[in-house]
């Protein structure tokens, strides 16, 4: 039976206790994007007009690219829609076993 104990955000990583009956696995978990090239892809979008149209403030987009803020699922389907691709496409998990 698989138990998540613990969720702790330090930057860009996210740190996730597991617990497998007995021992326990701790994975670092980064989450890198792809949101400041999909930008650029649209014409140089700035920071402030993506905040626009996705309802959310500049730091909040600035926050995403930097890594400094993981978004919600909402707001990560939200982002993948704007841009009219997948969730996967803009946000890309890099996982490390410890």
């Amino acid at each position: 039976m698989l138990y998540i104990m613990q969720c702790m955000v330090y930057n860009i990583y996210t740190v996730v206790y597991i617990d497998f009956g007995q021992g326990g696995v701790v994975k670092e978990v980064e989450l890198q994007n792809n949101l400041r090239k999909l930008r650029f892809e649209r014409g140089e979008l700035t920071q402030e007009e993506l905040a626009d149209k996705l309802g959310v403030s500049r730091q909040t987009v600035y926050s995403i690219e930097k890594g400094k803020y993981n978004p919600s699922v909402t707001l990560a389907l939200q982002i993948a829609g704007f841009f009219g691709v997948r969730v996967e496409d803009v946000f890309t998990i890099k996982e490390e076993v410890k």
